[in-house]
């Protein structure tokens, strides 16, 4: 089949091609405006409405598809738009290959059969190699076409863009030169402006979601080939001759807490469990850090968990805001408790005191104290929604976009819940839901007095809390977190660190638990979980513990 034999514009090839028959034949096929063949006779030319049962040689495609390269390589337009089966389609597109390109010399090489068309039903492949001196370079690439053959035996190139580059789409085009600008891949970097986020596995798909939504900045644009559409904005570059300068998508990430975060969430104590953790700047909702592991997707902010009593940082808040007490208030923490017909008992370890207030129950998590105050002060004629209440207007619990198109899940504490819900919801179970991103969110709106949405991109518009924490509640919950930090059921982990408040949380899921912790100290608020972490402590808490010490 003569694989080597290359088609070009060259004088002496041009010649023979006419005295050996076959550009004569396009001459005459040009001048009918016919398809595969010649002369007005409709008999003798392509009838793309009576195609043949069966798909043309190998031989006879192999020489269409050569007049037909032979004759686009010449730029002869018309005469190669003239062996398609639409040709008033094919002119102008040829054309622009040209034009698009600022084409010098186009060569075609290796024009083979490759059989039946799986593309083209009824039509035979025919594969080829390009070469084309475009402006900037020299461009290099397989193509290939489909050859009809009509009932009468004449064939005829099937024409769509691909023709002139494979996958190419109607409203598509080439060029070359400078590329455009939307072309050049983004680099989504760290805060520090340099840092590449692809290089931390937690934060690939991020930072490929960040890359094709958000807007980047600086660059250089290099040169090349490249594909853009019917407005002429850049779609892909196919061939780089000189790189440009990308440009760059800053985020908040924080490098160097992403790099303990990304160790963190391998802490061999959690012997390879899934975790997940998020840390803040608590002055901004800048997020600072993103890192998780399992197989199930980014559970720091999409594994939409029972928070356990983590949640009590905000059942706390209902009580001192919507009830008017105060640490010091009773809350009897009993072995076992039952409301709403739904009987509810303590984690192990914690030990019954019929006397204790709200600052010792949320010290030892006792969740009897927070399910008799929150079901007898919070819950009022069957309306439980009180908790939900406060979640969404002073910790700005709602449907948050961090940026870049970066998928969250939302938390959810319903305002209708019914039955054992009622009381469950109290200590983080029933139908409470939760994401470590959002944890850290509620001990970041403790510290730093004020809901700041987190986000991923500086400058972009955060939402807002419809009511702020006040001082006093903010206060309350500050030192009853530290205790926590220090004495309480966090101090394992967390005891001796400086200016830490915190809470941990343990929820049943199924037959296994979930260990989460929620904290803060002077520079970040950070959360994370553990799926079936024994406890919060003893599985969340050195994750925290990683992030707070930077270590």
């Amino acid at each position: 089949m003569n694989k080597g034999v290359k088609i070009g514009v060259t004088g002496a090839s041009a010649v023979l091609l006419v005295v050996g028959g076959i550009g004569a034949y396009n001459v005459v096929q040009a001048a009918s405006g016919t398809a595969g063949g010649g002369g007005s006779d409709a008999s003798h030319s392509f009838d793309p409405q009576t195609l043949s049962s069966e798909p043309p040689s190998g031989a006879k495609s192999v020489k269409l598809a050569r007049t037909f390269l032979d004759s686009w390589s010449q730029r002869k337009f018309d005469r190669a738009a003239g062996d398609t089966d639409a040709s008033a389609t094919a002119v102008p597109a040829l054309r622009g290959y040209a034009d698009g390109l600022n084409l010098k010399s186009l060569t075609f090489a290796h024009i083979v059969s490759a059989g039946p068309s799986t593309a083209t039903p009824g039509a035979t492949k025919v594969t080829f190699d390009v070469t084309a001196e475009v402006a900037g370079g020299t461009w290099t690439y397989a193509s290939a076409v489909a050859v009809l053959q009509s009932a009468n035996g004449r064939t005829a190139v099937h024409w769509n863009n691909s023709v002139l580059y494979p996958g190419l789409g109607d409203d598509q085009s080439l060029t070359a030169g400078k590329l455009p600008t939307d072309t050049v891949k983004a680099e989504v970097v760290a805060s520090d402006g340099k840092t590449d986020l692809s290089t931390f596995a937690s934060l690939r798909d991020i930072a490929a979601t960040i890359g094709k939504n958000a807007k980047a900045t600086g660059g250089t644009s290099g040169t090349g080939v490249a594909v853009v559409d019917g407005t002429g904005a850049g779609v892909k570059a196919l061939k780089v001759f000189t790189k440009g300068k990308p440009p760059v998508v800053r985020t908040t990430i924080d490098a160097s807490l992403q790099a303990v975060a990304e160790n963190a969430v391998k802490d061999s104590h959690l012997q390879a469990k899934p975790a997940g953790t998020v840390a803040l700047d608590w002055r901004t909702g800048h997020i600072l850090a993103i890192a998780h592991t399992g197989s199930d997707g980014d559970i720091a902010i999409n594994g939409i968990k029972s928070p356990g009593s983590t949640m009590k940082i905000i059942t706390s808040a209902a009580l001192f805001d919507q009830a008017g007490l105060n640490p010091s208030s009773p809350a009897p923490c009993t072995d076992s408790l039952t409301a709403n017909s739904q009987l509810f008992h303590n984690d192990p370890g914690v030990s019954a005191n019929p006397g204790a207030s709200i600052a010792q129950g949320f010290t030892v998590s006792c969740n009897t104290s927070f399910i008799k105050d929150g079901f007898h002060y919070l819950v009022h004629d069957g309306d439980a929604s009180a908790l939900h209440e406060e979640a969404a207007n002073v910790f700005g619990m709602g449907s948050w976009s961090i940026g870049g198109g970066v998928a969250t899940t939302d938390p959810s504490i319903p305002a209708d819940v019914q039955g054992g819900d009622q009381a469950a919801q109290f200590i983080g179970q029933g139908q409470v839901t939760a994401t470590p991103l959002f944890m850290a969110s509620v001990a970041a709106t403790v510290r730093g007095v004020g809901f700041h949405q987190p986000v991923i991109l500086a400058g972009q518009q955060q939402a807002t809390a419809p009511r702020p924490i006040s001082a006093g509640t903010a206060g309350y919950l500050q030192s009853m977190m530290r205790t926590v930090a220090t004495s309480g059921t966090a101090a394992p982990r967390l005891g001796g660190l400086t200016g830490v408040g915190a809470k941990t949380g343990t929820a049943e899921e199924g037959d296994h638990t979930n260990g989460w912790l929620t904290a803060y100290n002077g520079d970040i608020a950070v959360a994370a979980l553990v799926e079936g972490g024994s406890s919060g402590v003893d599985s969340a808490g050195y994750v925290v513990r990683h992030l707070l010490t930077g270590s």
